[in-house]
């Protein structure tokens, strides 16, 4: 057996035993102990961010070598960008559980991501023209700000497009609530109607709104809850109106389907201003490709005549 082949086998061995580890540390394998299992059940508590956390009980992602190189870089950003309400803000707008912690950890992984990035470019900038290690210093340094920004973006935009998506489902739940409360159903029968029936962002926020009524708060608080987790105003219009008729025992069906019209004429209204803008881009290719491919083939025949005359 020759220095080489003792080698390989050896290689072989250590890539086998690494994947192996690898396959055991899959979320798959991983068994959730009984804080875990106990923590969403106490709103009070804290649940720390699985991304932070390097305890060999729980197997968490990052290692005990990662993780508090991680946390430092995090608690850096924090302390940079600040913002801490915004960010809870959106992220319950995203339909996500608030953690600052996390999402800044995710801020730095893409920061770093983006390093990788940048590092790469300056790498083939300077193999290939020699450039200065200067440029790829501010290359990665460039890098890493777009990923952290880019990051924070991310978020902005999920929150944006779950709104939308609630939005569009708002006319269909506020007119199944109608019916239900004009069949006799009460407010808080007819909201558990329409959750079993429905699907969609509205309706996951309709059961969690349930979930706190019946967890001991009032309906106006849930309700209230349900209009300060997002950032659509008929939607808060849509709270208050059922507030004020179970406060006051106005008809709450008709304040619902009028509701209902309202969104669909502001959608309406949105989608003919998108017409609108939409128009003044279409005007583009038009004067720009067309409207010259146009005249070169109006005047082509009789420039060519004219040069043939003469």
């Amino acid at each position: 057996m020759t220095a080489l082949t003792r080698v390989g086998m050896l290689l072989g061995l250590v890539g086998g035993i690494g994947l192996a580890l690898v396959w055991l540390g899959l979320p798959i394998h991983r068994k959730e102990g009984l804080g875990g299992r106990v923590l969403p059940y106490l709103k009070d508590t804290p649940r720390p961010s699985r991304l932070l956390q390097s305890t060999t009980a729980n197997r968490m992602v990052m290692t005990p070598l990662v993780g508090p190189i991680v946390l430092a870089l995090s608690r850096g950003v924090e302390r940079v960008l600040g913002g801490a309400d915004t960010v809870i803000r959106r992220q319950q707008r995203a339909g996500r559980a608030p953690d600052v912690e996390r999402f800044r950890a995710e801020q730095v992984l893409a920061g770093a991501g983006g390093a990788v990035l940048g590092g790469a470019v300056g790498g083939l900038l300077l193999a290939a023209r020699g450039a200065s290690s200067v440029v790829v210093l501010g290359l990665i340094g460039v890098g890493a700000g777009v990923g952290i920004v880019a990051w924070d973006n991310v978020l902005t935009r999920r929150a944006v497009r779950r709104e939308a998506r609630m939005l569009q489902e708002f006319p269909t739940v506020a007119e199944l609530l109608a019916l239900a409360v004009a069949a006799g159903e009460g407010t808080v029968g007819a909201l558990e109607r329409v959750c079993r029936l429905s699907r969609g962002e509205l309706a996951d926020e309709l059961r969690r709104t349930l979930a706190d009524a019946r967890a001991g708060a009032n309906l106006p608080t849930a309700l209230q809850g349900l209009a300060d987790r997002t950032a659509l105003p008929s939607l808060s219009r849509f709270v208050d109106g059922i507030v004020i008729a179970v406060q006051r025992g106005t008809p709450l069906a008709e304040v619902l389907r009028a509701q209902a019209q309202d969104v669909r004429e502001d959608g309406r209204r949105a989608l003919l201003e998108a017409a609108g803008m939409k128009e003044i881009v279409m005007m583009t290719p038009v004067v720009f490709l067309i409207l010259p491919v146009t005249v070169v083939f109006a005047l082509f025949p009789g420039l060519a005549f004219l040069d043939f005359q003469l």
